[in-house]
């Protein structure tokens, strides 16, 4: 949306629905779990123990990519090996394989890759 008024909102994120599980931290729906903003945009956050296999469905497939950042631990994504701090983008997908190597933290940004 163009030429709203700014906001701002702060939450406090309950670690424990993180365990194993990609927790929706943002999005553009007000009443979504998480902070909302005015893009087409789900920004989601987890920590997975070594070991864990689980796939991410994008909202909007034809519209948009990932971007996947590694917080720390090892994953494999799409068979890609990353590491701390590693990044990488994704598009044109409709699902994402993810495969924890170590325990580790991930944060996966959906976002728009075309222009309205």
């Amino acid at each position: 949306t163009k030429n709203v008024a700014p906001r701002y909102d702060q939450i406090t994120l309950d670690k424990k629905k993180m365990d194993n599980n990609l927790l929706q931290i943002l999005s553009p729906f007000k009443d979504d779990e998480g902070l909302w903003i005015h893009q087409n945009a789900w920004f989601h956050m987890g920590h997975f123990e070594s070991g864990e296999k689980f796939n991410h469905a994008l909202h909007d497939f034809k519209k948009n990519g990932l971007y996947v950042m590694i917080i720390d631990g090892k994953f494999k994504i799409n068979g890609a090996e990353l590491s701390s701090r590693d990044a990488l983008g994704i598009w044109d997908t409709e699902n994402i394989e993810f495969e924890t190597i170590t325990s580790g933290r991930i944060l996966v940004l959906e976002v728009p890759m075309q222009l309205a």
